[in-house]
């Protein structure tokens, strides 16, 4: 069983822009929130298999977690995939699907999240914190709206 989320927002410019921007690691420290570092662990453009490790400062304590590319559909759909074996979570497997779709002048993006692998008391803590997933992606794409549209 998996604990999903969705997230919705309207930019006001192509989705092509969109696209980039989310996979654009260079420019994210203009606006992830709280983002120390993001180290590539691959060379060359974002590919199928581009893997990067990110750290960011939450609730007073650094965490990292490693983020592999497994599909891309330039510039209309991209998952990323969270191995939290590999990261601070330790546990589950987290799948991010961003699906932009464009019309009237503007792109909608949809963050469709799943939490996957969790049992027991994980399982437990997954679906009482699966709101502050949702809010953290929902601040992210706030954010890149702002840094894409200025």
């Amino acid at each position: 069983m998996s604990i999903s989320f969705e997230v919705m927002k309207t930019f006001q410019v192509s989705k092509e822009k969109v696209y980039e921007g989310l996979l654009d690691l260079e420019s994210a420290k203009h606006w992830m929130q709280g983002l120390v570092s993001i180290e590539r662990l691959d060379t060359g453009p974002i590919q199928i298999g581009s893997e990067w490790k990110e750290t960011r400062k939450m609730y007073g304590k650094e965490a990292s977690e490693h983020f592999e590319v497994v599909e891309l559909q330039s510039p209309d759909k991209f998952v990323l995939l969270c191995d939290g074996t590999k990261g601070t979570m330790g546990k589950g497997e987290y799948v991010f699907t961003y699906q932009l779709d464009y019309s009237d002048n503007h792109t909608v993006v949809t963050l469709d999240g799943k939490i996957n692998g969790l049992t027991g008391l994980t399982k437990l803590f997954g679906k009482m914190m699966v709101g502050s997933f949702r809010k953290a992606c929902e601040k992210d794409l706030d954010a890149l709206k702002r840094y894409l549209e200025e």
